[in-house]
Formats: structure tokens, sequence, C-alpha cells
């Protein structure tokens, strides 16, 4: 466990340290393509994102390379590299496409001959368990053809999630924390060392996403772009190829009996094999939705709106932030039930945890414009917006007058609604209207973004 954290740790530095001079980079190249109409951003904001992500693959790849423990995965599997070359040319083809916009056929085509040269290599799918039937074992081209859909469906799934600041980025880190705590426990606790790759595949994507997040968090100041979109999806379907592909049920030996029933019998077992298809859960259900507007309306099923679902989040009342929270928390929830189901199916607590928290986030998708109060002893060290409305002074500082009462009212500003909270549309009317907005994603700015530009300028009115 301690390689896999010290692979982690690295993965993230690396990452989050190279992504302040790629964004440097990516706004001296020109890779801040103009706001578009679906677009939620206010500013255009630098890619390239996946640069920074790519290198801190390679540098999690080499440190677990050089570890005593994890060098056996190099030395008996050719997946690594597997995993590294197709990494390398997806990675490439994002790059360009952040860059110069390729077409949407050229980047379908790329990801099929990355899948391919990881088939090629060794990373393919060889086996799948059918419940009712057995361990089924596939023929080459049927590997073949099932990988390479894997891979392309999990890639643009992750492609098609990234549409608000930190979205993709925290789903994918969800899905990977969910997926290692699986795989880990089918290699150490049942000594199983085909699992072994996919442990580490899934340490190295937590890695990658925790070193961009900081970054990335509302309101971002880069963007990951498809460079990074389609690499993090790529990385999260090769450790579900290798799972799925390489671990025999039987090598387990959860139950007796015959193959048929073990396998009937182990179908929560093989829930977590599908947790890298859990973030497709909410793009998918976005994606028909999609569709079905688009056709209703007789537009084309590939035209662009707004009226996707994070979309929906911000139209509703919920901030960016929150609308963002709320989809962790569905993705949480259904990685982590699926993965407790599996150690335990027969508990009913398990089922009535997972019913009582998709309560809870109902509930609050219904609660869009809820804004918690702090208590009135806290009021002095909360932010301003978790203040109660109508208190000048906190509690504990009495006023000693009239006239330093009047001289605190004066001073404290009208409660404005923070930037969270104001919709596009909002910011937009409030930029044809003369009114000059902040710097939201720091596009535009060489230096650090000043937070005191509004109280200066009201200063100097005076």
């Amino acid at each position: 466990m301690r390689e896999y954290l010290l692979t982690l740790c690295i993965t993230a530095a690396v990452t989050y340290l190279l992504t302040g001079p790629v964004r440097k980079f990516a706004i001296v190249a020109g890779a801040m393509p103009e706001i578009r109409a679906r677009d939620v951003h206010r500013e255009p904001t630098p890619r390239l994102g996946g640069i920074a992500m790519f290198f801190g693959l390679c540098a999690g790849l080499l440190v677990a390379d050089h570890m005593s423990n994890l060098n056996e995965v190099f030395e008996n599997s050719n997946e690594p590299r597997a995993l590294l070359s197709g990494a390398a040319l997806i990675w490439l083809i994002g790059v360009l496409d952040d860059k110069f916009e390729i077409d949407a056929l050229i980047k379908l085509g790329g990801q099929m001959i990355a899948a391919g040269v990881m088939v090629m290599q060794g990373l393919t799918i060889l086996w799948l368990p059918v419940p009712l039937v057995g361990t089924v074992a596939l023929t080459p081209w049927q590997g073949t053809l099932l990988t390479v859909a894997l891979v392309v469906i999990t890639i643009n799934a992750v492609n098609f999630v990234d549409g608000l600041d930190g979205l993709a980025s925290g789903m994918v880190c969800i899905a990977a924390a969910a997926f290692f705590m699986y795989a880990y426990r089918i290699w150490y606790s049942y000594g199983i060392e085909a699992a072994a790759p996919a442990t580490l595949f899934s340490a190295i994507l937590m890695g990658m996403c925790l070193g961009f997040l900081p970054h990335n968090m509302h309101p971002a100041r880069i963007f990951m772009g498809d460079s990074g979109s389609m690499l993090i999806g790529l990385v999260l379907a090769a450790g579900a190829i290798s799972v799925t592909g390489q671990v025999d049920p039987d090598a387990m030996k959860l139950f007796a009996g015959s193959e048929r029933n073990t396998v009937h019998q182990m179908v929560p077992v093989y829930i977590p094999l599908l947790l890298p298809l859990t973030i497709i859960a909410v793009p998918a259900a976005d994606l028909v939705l999609a569709i079905v507007r688009r056709t209703w309306r007789g537009q084309s099923p590939f035209a662009a709106d707004r009226g996707h679902l994070h979309h929906r989040l911000l139209e509703v009342g919920h901030s960016h932030s929150r609308a963002v929270l709320i989809m962790y928390f569905w993705a949480a929830l259904i990685a982590f039930g699926a993965l407790a189901y599996s150690v335990n199916s027969a508990s009913m607590w398990i089922v009535l945890g997972v019913v009582f928290l998709s309560a809870i986030g109902l509930g609050l998708l219904l609660l869009p414009r809820f804004t918690p109060r702090a208590p009135m002893w806290a009021q002095a060290i909360v932010p301003p917006r978790y203040r109660r409305r109508g208190t000048v002074q906190p509690a504990e500082e009495p006023a000693a007058a009239t006239v330093g009462a009047a001289e605190s009212v004066e001073l404290e500003e009208p409660e404005k609604p923070s930037d969270e909270h104001r919709s596009p549309v909002t910011a937009a009317v409030a930029s044809a209207n003369g009114a000059t907005a902040p710097s939201v994603n720091g596009a535009t700015a060489i230096g650090a973004r000043s937070r005191l530009l509004d109280r200066r300028t009201s200063e100097t009115s005076r």
C-alpha cells in the first residue's frame, strides 16, 4: 500500500507543479478558443491541461518501475507499456484538437487506433464472466472489438461530462478511488497478481486528477481540454480491461460447486468491474435526453445547445460549485454503493443506506436557493455569504456610541450576490450594460488577480 500511495503522491505533485507553466504556454500558444453559445464560463480560458496530466502519468509509471514491489508489474506484464503507448497517441490527438479543432471523425479514428495499439501489446479482454452461463472465452476478434468499444465509449463519456469547472476530473477521481479499493482487494486479499496492473493504473489516475483539480476548480484558471479528458478516459478504461480480461474468476474460489453456479452467485462481486462505467451513468442519461430533445424540436442530434444536465442545474438556481458537488455526490453514491454491495451483498443495511442517500440527493436537487446561515456566535469567522443579514458588528463587540454605529453602517456595503450565484445570462446582460466584471477565469491576466477591485473603485469615486 505504501508504494501505491507514494506513486499517487508523486503523480499528483508532478501534475500540480507542471500545470502552472503549461497554462502560460497555452496562453502564448493561443490555445484559448472563443466562448461558444453552450459554454458556461464567461471569458476565454486556456486549455492544454492534458500536457501536465500526461507528464504526471509518465512520472508515476517511472517511479513505480523503480520500486521493488511494483517492479514485478513491469516484469511480469506488458500492460504498463501498452497503456503508455495508447496514452501517448490519444494525448497527441487531444493536443492537436485543443489547438486546431480537428474533425470529430478524425478524433474517433484516433481513439480506435489508440485502443488497437493497446490490444496489439496484450491489453485486451480474454474472457467474460456471464451469469447463468459461466466464464466465456472470447475469440481474438471478439476480444479486440469489445476492448475497442469499451475504450471509445469511456473516452467519449469522460469528454462529454467535461462541461463544468472541475467536474470531469473530480468524477473520474471518485470512480478511480472506488476501483482502486476493489482491485487492491483482489490483489492483496486473494493473492491474484493479475490485478496488480489495474491497481497501479487506478492509483496513477487518482494522482493525475488530484494534481490537476486545484487549478480546475471554479473559477478555473485552465481547462484540461480533449488532451486531458481523452487521456484520463483511456486510463480509466485500461484498468477495467486489465481486471476483466486477465483475472480468472475461478482463482478467487469464493464458492464451491459447478462453474455455472459459482458465476451466478458471484454476480455482486463482479459489479465493481463496471465501476469505470459508472461515470457514464450521468453523461449517458444526458446524451439520451439531448438526442430526444433535439429530435423533438426538429434539430440535428449533433446540434449544440444549452440543455445539458449541468446547464439545467444552473438554470434551476444552483451555483456553479453546488452543481459540481451534486454531481460528485451521485458519482460517489453509484461507485461506492456498488463497491459496498460487492463486499457484502447479503446485508440489507447497504441497500437501505443507498436508498437513504438517494433521497438526500433528490432533496438537494429541490433546494437550489438554500444558503445555510451560521449562528450568531460564528458571524465573525465565517465568509460574508453565510452571515445573517442585518448584522453590523460581531456579537462580542458591543456598539460604543451612536457615531461608531453610524460609521460601521456607512462602511458596510449591501450584500451582493456572489459570482457563483450569478448565471451566465445575468453576467452577459451586465457586460452589455457597461458594467465591469472582474476576471473570473484569469485568462487575460498575466499576473495575480486583484480581489479588491470593486472596493478600490468605490473608494476613488467618493
